[in-house]
């Protein structure tokens, strides 16, 4: 371990929310009160630390994850500082993937918003424990009851809060510890570096007591002996209630809420305390599984140094001085400088020239890293995000991860014949870097075409073609990134004789195709019986199957959302190929789809607006004329949210419509939801025309 740090004193968290709750605030305060800034660095000023990218600066946004780790009661912190804003949710996703626990942070004004519910089930899927921060408990309509009601409400958590605010909004004094039952004030000359625990004030013990109550019903479930002490009424030690909360966080069967203001400076040594006594190191989480490519079966790698080295690569980044930097998490074993690695996705042997500790975009140079650890690697040539990088002698592949697809594109051409090579290069080195930006060529016009999960997204990575990569651009108007889908069953009947003389070409199949629901993808059965096919052109039927379903009959886009069945076929001993089941199987898909009635399907897109009430009629009117569908309404403080599933198509240049509706007052936040069949009359082509 770097600086002999022992591996139960380590922690690999991340911290994760909505936009605008204020995650890079709280990271910024985190490595001030540990020692590793000596100065706190402000989003609004465009000066924090984590948010190093020039459009980060510009923005106030964090568009990138960033890593950093420090030091706080003898204990390790690997933080990962996630992206809140929808576009760059692969950032989030890939984060989640490599960490051990996750502070979830809420604004105590917005409370869980739709990205909080979003990130909160990503790491559900990762089965990450988390503890939660209601941050900004100084602004003004500051409710922290009504979060932690929202928590157990939207996310179903059992949120059990482990202290109390005392006061809100501006008259927001402190915080009373349920655990240790003290009631902590800050002194604000000294960046809250300073603070005073005190016995909890008479006024607030009924209070205190009460939260304490609902807390110990909530652990003791957790701790025999603290059940026992609990119902004999014995004093309990604050070590009988941290071992308890800890045992419920790392089942995740509770979510210990604290709270507070970063930008304030209140709360947040509180929080880096409950870092370090309830989330997990990496031996308290399950040990990582994986496919051992020797016997081809599943295998479990412990967090132990002396175990076999096996790591994930989670991001890749272009880097100045290296070219490319390739972060990865050690599962296990552990890694010298110079040593050679397996790249199981590959099949490639890699050398490892230099190990690097991150913090946000400076390094500090490493000679081995271990179990545990999160690092950057220098000499990666052939990985990518998803690969695994192990001992070569004790080969292994861990878990995948999984990206959604883009939702919209735009076409991008050089400005002058110099700077064609420099975007081919350019885009292929964003495309490294981020697993949910596509680039592909346009067959019938002969573009370079971009894909993307958003309009900012788009807008920051051609941002960066233009500064950092110095690449002269022509860039057009955003598209929406359609589908198609069948809305029927149908059966066809595709066969492929070609005869030249000597050997021919004969393949016959008959392919029964059926819609799937919304987000259910492509699915291939062979259901012929009798060996009417012999199995090795089968997996020929299922590649021209594949590749038909890539160019749909409406207007080219993916078809999707489906089942194909291989019903029959039929074969000549001599003439049939694999090529001519190939273009068969092609044929008879097209055949089917077109009897089938084909579709088209459009991105969906969750939106929440948060207006004055005397706006709100206009609003609703406005998203009426864009086909949007209102989800819900409900009030926050003197606001009023609407809840809406939109058309992609229908939201674009929405920011303005919204500021000139609602006299700049009005707010919104968009993030996708899933695809819906386009309505004939308001589909951008003609069904009967195309097919």
């Amino acid at each position: 371990m770097p600086k002999g740090i022992p591996i139960e004193k380590l922690r690999n968290i991340g911290i994760m929310a909505h936009i605008d709750a204020g995650k890079t605030t709280t990271t910024e305060r985190i490595l001030f009160y540990t020692g590793k800034t000596h100065r706190m660095g402000e989003v609004d000023e465009g000066a924090a630390v984590m948010d190093w990218m020039v459009q980060e600066k510009e923005r106030g946004i964090t568009i990138t994850s960033a890593a950093t780790s420090c030091f706080w009661r003898d204990h390790q912190i690997n933080i990962i500082d996630t992206p809140g804003h929808v576009d760059f949710t692969a950032e989030v996703e890939r984060s989640l993937r490599v960490l051990d626990g996750a502070i979830a942070v809420f604004c105590a004004v917005g409370g869980v918003e739709p990205q909080s519910e979003t990130v909160w089930k990503q790491a559900d899927r990762y089965k990450i424990p988390r503890i939660a921060y209601v941050n900004k408990m100084d602004r003004i309509g500051a409710d922290f009851n009504r979060v932690v009601k929202m928590m157990s409400d939207k996310l179903k958590t059992r949120a059990v809060p482990i202290q109390v605010p005392i006061g809100a909004e501006d008259k927001f004094e402190g915080i009373i510890d349920i655990v240790d039952m003290l009631y902590r004030v800050y002194d604000e000359s000294s960046l809250g570096s300073v603070f005073e625990d005190s016995p909890i004030p008479e006024a607030y013990q009924e209070l205190a007591t009460d939260y304490r109550k609902i807390m110990l019903e909530a652990i003791s479930d957790f701790d025999d002996l603290l059940l026992e002490k609990y119902l004999n009424e014995e004093e309990i030690e604050i070590s009988d209630l941290k071992r308890a909360i800890r045992k419920g966080t790392l089942k995740s069967e509770i979510t210990p809420v604290l709270c507070g203001s970063s930008l304030k400076n209140k709360g947040v040594q509180k929080l880096i305390d409950a870092i370090v006594d309830y989330l997990p190191a990496p031996v308290d989480v399950p040990p990582i599984t994986g496919i051992n490519l020797k016997t081809k079966k599943e295998e479990n790698r412990e967090a132990d140094l002396d175990a076999p080295f096996s790591a994930l690569v989670f991001k890749v980044a272009s880097d100045p001085y290296f070219d490319r930097l390739v972060f990865f998490r050690v599962y296990s074993g552990t890694l010298k400088v110079s040593q050679q690695v397996l790249n199981t996705l590959s099949d490639r042997k890699e050398r490892v020239s230099r190990l690097l500790e991150m913090h946000s975009n400076k390094r500090e140079d490493l000679k081995e890293v271990s179990a545990g650890d999160i690092v950057a690697g220098v000499g990666l040539k052939y990985s990518v995000t998803g690969a695994t990088i192990c001992d070569p002698k004790y080969p292994i592949a861990l878990e995948m991860m999984d990206f959604p697809e883009p939702v919209i594109y735009v076409a991008i051409e050089p400005k002058t014949k110099a700077d064609q090579e420099k975007l081919e290069s350019s885009l292929r080195k964003l495309a490294n870097e981020d697993p949910t930006f596509r680039v592909t060529n346009d067959a019938d016009t002969g573009q370079t075409v971009i894909s993307g999960m958003g309009e900012l997204h788009l807008e920051v990575l051609v941002d960066r073609l233009t500064r950092e990569f110095k690449v002269g651009a022509n860039v057009g108007k955003p598209q929406v990134s359609y589908k198609e889908t069948i809305s029927e069953v149908a059966e066809a009947e595709g066969k492929f004789v070609r005869q030249s003389g000597g050997k021919g070409q004969y393949g016959k199949v008959t392919l029964r195709v059926e819609p799937l629901g919304p987000g259910k993808g492509f699915e291939f059965e062979d259901v012929t019986k009798g060996g009417t096919i012999p199995k090795e052109f089968v997996s020929s039927v299922e590649k021209g199957v594949g590749e038909a379903l890539g160019n749909g009959l409406i207007a080219g886009y993916p078809i999707d959302d489906l089942r194909v069945s291989l019903l029959d076929g039929d074969f000549h001993e001599v003439d049939s190929t694999e090529l001519a089941f190939h273009i068969a199987g092609s044929l008879a898909l097209k055949e089917a789809v077109k009897r089938a009635k084909p579709v088209l399907m459009e991105p969906s897109m969750r939106v929440e607006i948060v207006i004055p009430e005397e706006y709100l009629g206009a609003v609703i009117q406005d998203l009426n004329t864009r086909r949007g569908d209102i989800v819900g309404m409900f009030d926050r403080h003197d606001s009023k949210v609407v809840d809406a599933e939109v058309p992609l198509s229908e939201m674009f240049g929405y920011a303005t419509e919204l500021r000139n509706m609602t006299q700049g007052r009005g707010l919104y936040t968009m993030e996708f939801s899933h695809y819906q069949v386009v309505p004939e009359k308001a589909s951008p082509i003609s069904y009967t025309k195309s097919i």
